[in-house]
Order: structure tokens, then sequence, then C-alpha cells
């Protein structure tokens, strides 16, 4: 993403205590509840994910990821909490943190009757882009992503893959300090999620942070930095990937203990499955 009007991608950085530099973490999170009538989706939650990184938010269905990351950027009110990126927080400054996000959500919904250029351009004049830096910043995207061959085609008839391309060329217009992604490679073909993680790896080089949730642990092993563990509403394990996958042959190995999910045995429950009928 070249060309861009501000360096908006570089880590922030505040003196300690002991005078030292400190990076600001790009997300920092504390005590984070969300309930929907009895059911608890996140429990009390503290989570500090640090900048320029490749962080992923791992954890079964069901486990409070979407939730999460819907109350980090702003779509979702927790019932209780604090919140911030770069150091602003979300809920008390949210015009300020909403121009250093990028969001790519689950079940992304788009403006269907519009081309993809031009979804990309109504996104940076939303933005405050100026047209001329926009209509260049837009080509790249599209060229880089493989969009350009149907640019002027109607998003409503993009295939899933070409979706979440142009869903994450918008996210990334702006270049914004922290790129939120739920599910980016869910439904993608193999050729899409590869251009769609060059980017990404490309994006997180330059210093800015992306902080994605996934539930296949492969992905996450071979992309990201820093791993947080989420089940049942609560984290179970944060810290680089080698502090949470420990002693244990992979992440999944590790996740799999982490969740609780070695223990169970579906033997003897399902041994009328595939017997002499």
């Amino acid at each position: 993403m070249t060309g861009t009007s501000k360096d908006s991608a570089m880590p922030e950085h505040t003196d300690g205590q002991d005078g030292t530099e400190r990076t600001v973490p790009a997300v920092r999170v504390e005590g984070l509840w969300k309930r929907f009538g009895d059911q608890v989706a996140v429990a009390g939650i503290d989570l500090e994910l640090p900048a320029g990184k490749f962080v992923g938010l791992v954890g079964p269905n069901g486990a409070g990821k979407t939730t999460t990351l819907s109350m980090v950027t702003g779509l979702l009110r927790p019932d209780m909490g604090r919140i911030e990126i770069g150091g602003h927080d979300v809920w008390r400054d949210p015009v300020e943190v909403k121009s250093r996000i990028g969001v790519l959500p689950e079940g992304l919904r788009l403006f269907e009757r519009l081309s993809g250029r031009e979804l990309l351009a109504y996104t940076g004049r939303l933005r405050g882009l100026p047209g001329a830096e926009v209509d260049k910043r837009a080509t790249q995207l599209l060229d880089v992503l493989d969009l350009g061959g149907s640019q002027h085609k109607l998003v409503v008839d993009y295939s899933t893959g070409m979706r979440k391309k142009i869903g994450l060329a918008a996210a990334l217009l702006h270049n914004p300090e922290v790129l939120f992604l739920d599910e980016p490679f869910e439904g993608v073909d193999p050729v899409s999620a590869q251009t769609i993680r060059e980017v990404l790896e490309r994006y997180t080089r330059s210093g800015a942070t992306v902080v994605f949730s996934s539930h296949v642990m492969e992905l996450v092993e071979s992309l990201c930095d820093w791993v947080a563990v989420m089940a049942a509403g609560r984290i179970r394990a944060q810290g680089t990937l080698a502090e949470v996958r420990g002693e244990a042959r992979s992440l999944q190995s590790a996740f799999l203990e982490l969740v609780g999910a070695g223990a169970r045995s579906t033997g003897e429950s399902l041994d009328w499955l595939g017997g002499a009928r």
C-alpha cells in the first residue's frame, strides 16, 4: 500500500515509569463482559495484543470470538469492560478509533448494486480521502487482489472469494493501523486464500497489526506471531505462538488440551455407526 498520506501503520510509543520507551499495545481489553439474556457470551476477559504482529484469536465454534471482535471494533456495546485501540478508548473516542481500524466482519454485507470499483470509491469518500488518492489506491488494491478484470462487475455477481477480497480492499483502503478479520479464509478457494495471505503478510511487514479469528489451527500456526485461545467466553491462554504451544507437538494439540476437547470420546456412543445392516 504505497503512496499513503500518513504514517498510520506505525505503532505509537510512550515512556514508561522507568524511562524506557514502550510500545502501546494495538488492543487492550480489560474486564470485558457480554450477555444475551441468560447466555454469557464473553465472561470478563482481559487481553493485550501487541502492535505490529499477526495475531490469532482462536477457539471452537461458539467460543465468543465474533462477539469479542464485534465489541472491540465498536459494532456491539459491551455490558461491562474497557477497550482501547492504540491507546484510544473505543467507546469514548469512537471517531478517532474508527479512523485507525479496518474491519472485515463475519457474514460480510456489501453494497451489492455497486461495482467493485464503485464500492471502493464510495468507501474512500466516506473515509474522507481525496478522490485522486482513492482512485490510485483502488487501482493498486484491485490489481494486487486480482480483481482488475472484475472491477466493473456488480458485487452481487461476485463469488465468495471475490467478495472476501473486495471486502479486504475496502478495509485496507484508508491504511489502518489495526485490521480486524473474522474468519477471513472461510469459504475461500486456495488461489484467493493465497492472494489474501500475501497481502496481509505484506501489510504486517509495514508495522501494522492484523487480528483475525479462526478455528483452523494449521492456518493460525503458519501465519501468526501471537495467539489468544478462547473457549466458553474466557481466555484460556495468550502469548507468542511458542508460549501457547508449549511442549505440545503442534498448536492443534495445545488447543485441544486447553479447551478440554482431548478428553471426549465417541467410541461407545456411536457403536452403531457403520455396522452391518
